[in-house]
């Protein structure tokens, strides 16, 4: 049976740029499988009372957060650009995930979608700058109509009810059967936790 971590990420997520950038490199040396489960933190925020990313309610909080992502990223050689607005809304991202089958390219396409909004500060909800993560994935333009697909949207519903099931607050958030772990640099613990099952 082969070991596995589930990456649960939203796109509006900094931390979750910095995760899915070293989840499959991480994972791979140490024999792990990554799989990628999008989901939307809207709901579960609104569920413990904010509107908002926590971020922005906590000014403070959003400054360490900025400078913190700064940091991180020079250490790793990432790109970071802050965008505009924050936070972005992934939703169509989410459902375009959940539409690609193979891991593989689905794994692609998020980086390339992390990619675009936290290296080049683009706006993840404009259609133009999904199409051209598709093609940078080497996936069909027209695959953009299928986050109107019912089957889809439902896809994604149920992603984010599993989600709150499941206890999770935020992202980037990993599970190891029932174990679970938060933020980018709990990433590293997870993973030898599925290493050593």
């Amino acid at each position: 049976m082969q070991r596995r971590i589930q990456f649960w990420f939203e796109f509006a997520s900094t931390y979750s740029y910095l995760t899915a950038m070293r989840i499959e490199q991480a994972a791979a040396q140490q024999d792990v499988v990554v799989e990628w489960h999008p989901f939307l933190l809207g709901p579960i925020f609104a569920a413990q009372g904010w509107n908002n990313s926590p971020f922005n309610i906590y000014p403070a909080k959003g400054r360490y957060m900025w400078r913190d992502m700064e940091r991180l990223a020079a250490q790793r050689g990432l790109p970071f650009r802050q965008p505009d607005p924050f936070p972005q809304n992934g939703l169509k991202a989410a459902r375009l995930t959940l539409a690609i089958e193979d891991k593989t390219n689905r794994a692609r396409f998020v980086r390339a979608v992390y990619t675009a909004e936290f290296a080049r500060g683009q706006n993840v909800s404009d259609d133009a700058v999904l199409v051209d993560c598709l093609k940078s994935t080497g996936l069909p333009d027209d695959l953009l109509d299928r986050t109107q697909d019912p089957e889809i949207k439902s896809d994604l519903i149920e992603q984010t009810k599993t989600a709150q099931a499941k206890g999770l607050f935020g992202a980037p958030s990993f599970l190891v059967g029932d174990e679970l772990y938060w933020g980018d640099d709990r990433l590293d613990d997870a993973i030898r936790l599925a290493a050593n099952i």
